[in-house]
């Protein structure tokens, strides 16, 4: 795995998830302490830095009134209606403070629904980066998460799904999630078994180039 041709793509890292008193907070808090999926994001997201990969920030925001949405929506948008998450200028649709973007990273615009190639620019960075391979994290697992694995692969990048960096409503539905559909459109990894390889080619690379590590 090539650290410069990979892009850590982190999907909705908001308040309205992933804090206290985030309006989906208690929805997902179960699954995240399962899975501590903040703290292996955080290890995740330095090592990847360090090691040379892209963070990508892919946050999900609406103006007020959900006027970039039908008037009756149904499913999940129906859910993000009901109780008014991810306003444009509230505190919810904010990134989370331990994972404010940092210099170097790339923060996506424009993601009003569940595939965070859809209606952002993804695409268009990740080609003209040189990206190949693209590891997902966030929420919903088997929403936003799934929808972004699955066009990742249709569009023929090689797609890690991070198990222990993704959280959804029960533990039931993140266990199902990883075993039966991340493996039919990914690789799926821990965040130390995607690290393991990231940071071993980037320790190979030096090497050839005639340095030790």
């Amino acid at each position: 795995m090539n650290p410069q041709k990979t892009a850590v793509v982190l999907i909705e890292y908001q308040n309205d998830f992933t804090s206290p008193g985030g309006s989906l907070h208690d929805a997902v808090k179960g699954v995240m302490d399962a899975t501590n999926m903040l703290k292996n994001t955080l290890d995740l997201v330095a090592k990847a830095r360090e090691a040379g990969a892209v963070v990508i920030h892919s946050p999900i925001s609406f103006q007020e009134g959900y006027v970039e949405i039908t008037k009756h929506p149904y499913g999940i948008l129906k859910g993000v209606v009901d109780s008014q998450s991810f306003r444009k200028g509230s505190w919810g649709v904010e990134i989370v403070d331990s994972l404010t973007p940092q210099s170097g990273d790339i923060v996506l615009e424009g993601k009003r629904g569940l595939d965070a190639f859809a209606s952002t620019n993804l695409d268009f960075i990740l080609r003209s980066k040189g990206i190949e391979t693209i590891a997902l994290g966030g929420f919903l697992t088997n929403c936003c998460v799934e929808s972004t694995m699955r066009s990742g692969y249709e569009k023929g990048f090689e797609v890690i799904t991070l198990t222990d960096c993704t959280a959804t409503l029960s533990e039931e539905e993140q266990a199902f999630a990883c075993a039966k559909n991340f493996p039919m459109f990914s690789k799926p990894m821990t965040h130390d078994q995607f690290l393991d390889e990231l940071t071993g080619e980037a320790v190979q690379e030096v090497e050839t180039r005639g340095y030790s590590a």
